[in-house]
């Protein structure tokens, strides 16, 4: 029972002394990503293998743009001329990412941002993990 106590105390601890993410971090954003997972609300998860689509964010100051981006084999990308745009928005110690389009409108939580994972939870709840896109080499 003791080492229990102490285990979920030192857990706690942890997970509180997270350092909040800064507005530095933000630059991170920027390239190529691919999901990783998506965990649901009620605890369920999918998790992604190899993906042939990528998001590719483009992050200047609090304005940013999120393309589809399609990997060739030669290394390079075919990116869709569509583009979301969004702003970020700090509310105490937290950023959002607010779209808007003609059709809607729709904010996502960023959870955390580090150069090789980001993720974001919208407004159902829903958890997306991307990972930085590392292309396949054949050799």
């Amino acid at each position: 029972m003791r080492l229990s106590l102490f285990w979920l105390c030192i857990s706690i601890l942890l997970i509180s002394c997270r350092s909040p993410l800064k507005q530095e971090d933000l630059v991170h954003l920027n390239g190529y990503w691919e999901i990783d997972r998506v965990e649901f609300p009620d605890g369920a998860e999918k998790n992604y293998g190899s993906n042939t689509t990528l998001d590719y964010i483009k992050i200047e100051g609090f304005e940013g743009f999120r393309k589809k981006a399609y990997p060739k084999i030669d290394g390079t990308f075919q990116v869709t001329d569509d583009a979301e745009l969004f702003k970020i928005s700090q509310m105490e110690s937290e950023f959002y990412m607010n779209y808007q389009n003609e059709l809607s409108q729709w904010q996502e939580l960023l959870k955390d941002v580090s150069r090789d994972r980001f993720s974001v939870v919208n407004e159902e709840n829903i958890t997306y993990y991307y990972k930085r896109y590392e292309p396949i080499s054949l050799e």
